[in-house]
């Protein structure tokens, strides 16, 4: 279930074209609603208004009529409606239309200029709240990217061995059952070999784990995301044993992964992990409150940090929003009252552009914010 990926989300920000126009609507995922397209009706709706809007702004009518198509092609689409999650966002320029259903609740809202507008996906990607998921089972290993919003598998089969047999042999389970049967038939004596038999199972389980451990070593060393693992209760020593991977998270998603389907082994590992991340968000606003020449509430010095690479994280103030515009050679904001025509929302440029340099950006309420004075805050990798 792979919701917003990385690349997608790097060609809507690097999107840009004399219209573009960036849709937000609530949907429902089931009930009455849904029967009655209620979703549907909405964007019908919202899209008679945009295109009022862009006769207003004297977009040619050949331009609005490329970019109805697509438009009426969704609403047509009867299937589609019937499968929504909490929110629908759509991106539609001239030969180019994209649209995403997510677990997000969008305030209505519709964003019309040369650029697409991300804010309200931020947080499908702040805090970088990313994960890898480890799925271990003795006959099968399964291995996703996951974030709090979304899961993804990836193939691992010419990495790890897929099961315990391809590294120790297919005679382990065969050999097991013999020294439990003669445990049984022999007594005391067969007890101390029942132990041994116990100790040479989970050396196999541990060459099995390491020799999975030494698969997917190249794979989590290119962004080196917390790892988490997914397994019987018994299985997560072995393979915190096992485990050569600095980031390894400390706790495991407990029971069977085959007991479940991976909408629930991604929901209980989220239950798991999300402690991290929250951690992080916080240690994020302690450390804007510790830092005294690295920080900034001001726009007129935040964008400018954020245009030379400077910022590690931007706070966002989630209901509000700042118009203007941003001189790159000179490096100056100018703000103005409300969307005209040559502005944008200063907002979304500043978190499309911290996310796509790496750094973190978290959409709060105003009383959230480090600095409420300001609907802007930031702390500087360096001053």
């Amino acid at each position: 279930m792979s919701l917003i990926s990385e690349k997608e989300f790097q060609e809507l920000a690097g999107f840009n074209n004399e219209v573009s126009v960036s849709i937000f609507i609530p949907t429902e995922r089931a009930g009455k609603d849904v029967l009655e397209e209620k979703s549907k009706t909405h964007l019908k709706s919202l899209w008679k208004e945009i295109k009022n809007k862009l006769e207003k702004k004297e977009v040619s009518k050949d331009k609005i009529e490329k970019l109805d198509e697509p438009i009426q092609e969704l609403l047509n689409d009867k299937g589609f409606w019937r499968h929504q999650s909490d929110g629908l966002a759509i991106y539609v320029a001239e030969d180019f239309f994209r649209k995403f259903t997510l677990p997000l609740k969008f305030d209505t809202h519709y964003y019309i200029n040369r650029e697409f507008y991300l804010k309200p996906l931020v947080p499908l990607f702040s805090g970088d709240g990313r994960f890898y998921l480890l799925s271990l089972q003795v006959e099968n290993v399964e291995f996703f990217e996951a974030s709090k919003y979304s899961i993804t598998p990836v193939k691992i089969d010419d990495l790890t061995p897929a099961r315990l047999e391809d590294t120790v042999g297919y005679d382990y389970e065969e050999k097991s059952l013999q020294q439990k049967s003669s445990a049984s038939s022999m007594g005391q004596q067969a007890m101390h070999g029942h132990a041994g038999a116990d100790r040479e199972r989970k050396n196999e389980i541990f060459r099995f784990f390491r020799a999975v451990d030494q698969g997917l070593h190249s794979l989590l060393q290119e962004e080196k995301l917390p790892l988490l693992v997914a397994c019987q209760d018994y299985l997560f020593p072995i393979y915190k044993e096992a485990n050569t991977y600095d980031n390894l998270y400390p706790e495991a998603v407990t029971g069977n992964p085959k007991d479940t389907d991976m909408l629930g082994l991604h929901q209980r590992a989220w239950e798991t992990i999300e402690p991290l991340f929250e951690k992080q968000k916080r240690d994020k606003l302690n450390q804007f409150h510790d830092q005294n020449g690295k920080t900034a509430v001001s726009i007129h010095d935040i964008l400018p940090g954020v245009h030379q690479g400077k910022v590690d994280t931007l706070f966002l103030d989630r209901n509000a929003e700042i118009w203007g515009t941003y001189n790159e050679d000179k490096m100056k904001v100018d703000i103005q009252e409300g969307q005209r025509n040559g502005n944008f929302s200063l907002m979304n440029w500043a978190a499309r552009n911290v996310l796509n340099q790496g750094g973190n950006v978290f959409l709060l309420d105003e009383e959230q914010m480090p600095e409420n004075s300001s609907k802007m805050n930031a702390i500087f990798r360096y001053s």
